[in-house]
């Protein structure tokens, strides 16, 4: 259960800052839907805007990744942090962006594994080798 309202369209129609975050959301997303994330942002008209600007900087701009290997990243993340919302969310996006079962197997196999591998070479407390190490 949500810790906060999630609000409606009609209550972000009725805060000016809010309702510009959702005209933005769904012109950059080229869709009405607004998932339940903003929804309940909406409740802060600042903090729904800082946080969907930085968003739409690090997902939607310009960069060296492409979209697709952005949400195979936000998914593998959000995995490591438990968040099933955002494992729901950006596997949907992966998918609209061309993710395929295949690709999305492999995405598993390596969460799978880099938490294996983590977890081993933490109780193991191996020092990073000089090599992997950057230096000047």
């Amino acid at each position: 259960m949500a810790t906060v309202r999630l609000l409606s369209d009609d209550e972000v129609a009725a805060n000016p800052a809010a309702k510009a975050v959702f005209d933005d959301i769904r012109a950059t997303r080229k869709s009405d839907f607004v998932n339940n994330f903003w929804r309940g942002l909406a409740n802060d008209p600042v903090l729904l805007k800082r946080t969907w600007e930085e968003v739409k900087a690090v997902m939607v701009g310009e960069g060296a990744l492409d979209p697709l290997t952005r949400e195979l990243i936000y998914i593998a993340v959000s995995t490591a942090n438990s968040c099933q919302y955002c494992v729901h969310s950006h596997t949907a996006a992966a998918r609209a962006k061309g993710m395929d079962d295949a690709q999305y197997g492999e995405l598993l196999a390596i969460i799978g594994l880099a938490g294996k591998t983590n977890h081993l070479v933490t109780a193991m407390q191996i020092p990073a080798d000089p090599e992997f190490l950057v230096t000047g």
